[in-house]
């Protein structure tokens, strides 16, 4: 008999992305849109969005502009004619027992988004549609068995967005993630927090053999609260269905839930297809007319997106791509940044300094970078520790201590320089007393130079900066103790 033949798989992954938008009120009535996870449950709430009979929805004018926003920023076509539909389900926090959605004729259509890969190429993700839709009310299940919902959620306007299954792995899945989100960020209508459930991103998910063409049976993974936890998901959800075909089972149809204690996928309920939820034309919204000369109005408000911000930060302030890139990930980073570049900071410097330490020091804390803002350091005094070190006030290892104090406690660095008598050693009959005692303390290491090891004259300088706490002048430092040793040869 022949020898076995062993299945190569690989990932097929399209994105379902519900962003909750940033209106005063909600998408079919006048009730304002509160932050569920401080406001008391079921007070912004009337009969539309409960779900009373005989009432009419209204459509909101700005939840429209948003959404062709993200239309035009992820190059979709705008239908000038789109037409709102019932998706019909029933679960206890769909109070009429239908969504308003769209389905047949979504607002937008067929665009792309680019992403950057780890190996510096650069993937088109196709967007198949953005459509609008409601969002529901949010369901608490307590441990008695018995559940509360708030409809505070119940109505707020939705946009979904929906890829091509054209991802290929996790990695993939993480770099769409980020860079949709930043753009939904920087066009002011997502805030982007996962943990609080205004953007959800859901990956749907199947493996195939390598080579074919053939899409085998999805499942949909649902409960992430985070753009990495939507990456371990896909992961582990990839690895299960291998898994689950090499040992000869079957994958099911169905939506799964991410356990992050356990950090695996579970089984939640029957995945359904779109026969399942009856869709018809919403009998009480007129088709969504949207003119041309609007579409170009929106257009022309467009702020700046990460991909052209990253591009003039490259010419106009002499960034590397990577600095660049980085910096633009998230609107809240390229804010802080271009705020310290408005106080007088070098962008090179500045972006060395965020991108290294600051980071560093957020990532010790768990913090993710776009909670930049939220940390005790001002622009303006990153501005004025790098101006210290410029000034050779301090050098580099003591402005690392200096920012590691500023991030723990606030305050100015030009203060806890002097609070602290940080301040460089630049006095040459302090330097050269401080050197003559450190050649006189290692009559070894000397020899070793005079004899042409000139290495022993970095130990030798470090000796020095030790006796001195870390605080010489280097600049100073360096020809003094060349010429000590120099003269300890003749």
């Amino acid at each position: 008999m022949g020898a076995t033949t062993t299945i190569k798989y690989e990932p097929v992954i399209g994105l379902e992305i519900h962003a909750e938008l940033l209106t005063n009120t909600k998408m079919f009535c006048r009730c304002p849109v509160v932050d569920p996870t401080i406001s008391p449950p079921n007070t912004a709430v009337c009969v539309v969005c409960t779900g009373q009979p005989g009432v009419l929805p209204v459509i909101n004018k700005r939840a429209v502009e948003y959404a062709i926003m993200v239309g035009l920023a992820l190059n979709c076509e705008i239908r000038e004619t789109s037409i709102f539909a019932r998706k019909n389900y029933f679960y206890p926090d769909l109070p009429k027992g239908y969504q308003i959605s769209q389905y047949e004729y979504p607002l937008c259509i067929n665009g792309w988004l680019d992403i950057e890969l780890e190996n510096g190429q650069t993937k088109r993700i196709g967007i198949r549609r953005a459509h609008l839709e409601e969002d529901t009310a949010k369901n608490t299940h307590l441990n008695d068995g018995t559940s509360l919902i708030d409809f505070n959620r119940s109505g707020v306007a939705l946009l979904e967005i929906v890829t091509e299954p054209d991802l290929r792995s996790a990695e993939e899945v993480e770099a769409f993630a980020r860079k949709l989100r930043a753009i939904l960020q920087y066009l002011g209508v997502n805030n982007g927090d996962m943990s609080k459930g205004v953007l959800r991103m859901e990956p749907n998910i199947s493996v195939r053999p390598i080579g074919s063409d053939e899409l085998w049976t999805r499942t949909e993974v649902k409960n992430l609260n985070s753009i990495r936890n939507v990456a371990r998901a896909t992961a582990y959800e990839i690895e299960r269905q291998i898994s689950t075909y090499e040992s000869g089972g079957q994958v099911i149809q169905q939506t799964m839930g991410w356990d992050e204690l356990r950090q695996i996928t579970v089984p939640q309920r029957g995945k359904e297809d779109a026969h399942d939820y009856r869709y018809f034309p919403e009998p009480d919204l007129p088709p969504l007319q949207v003119s041309h000369e609007w579409i170009e109005e929106i257009r022309a408000k467009m702020p700046e997106l990460p991909d052209v911000k990253r591009q003039r930060y490259m010419d106009e302030l002499g960034l590397g791509e990577y600095d660049a890139s980085v910096l633009v990930a998230d609107r809240a980073i390229a804010e802080w940044f271009e705020l310290a570049v408005s106080e007088g900071g070098d962008p090179k410097n500045l972006a060395n300094w965020i991108i290294v330490e600051m980071f560093r020091l957020m990532n010790k804390d768990g913090l993710e970078r776009e909670q930049i803002s939220e940390i005790k350091i001002q622009p303006a005094q990153l501005v004025a520790l790098i101006k210290l070190v410029e000034d050779r006030i301090i050098n580099n290892n003591t402005a690392k201590k200096v920012l590691a104090t500023m991030y723990a406690e606030g305050g100015d660095p030009v203060e806890i320089v002097k609070a602290q008598g940080l301040a460089q050693e630049t006095d040459s009959s302090v330097l050269q007393a401080a050197i003559e005692q450190v050649l006189d303390e290692n009559p070894d290491e000397v020899q070793r130079w005079l004899n042409g090891e000139e290495k022993v004259e970095k130990f030798l300088f470090g000796q020095v900066m030790r006796a001195l706490k870390g605080k010489a002048d280097a600049q100073i430092l360096g020809p003094l103790l060349n010429t000590a040793l120099r003269n300890r040869h003749e």
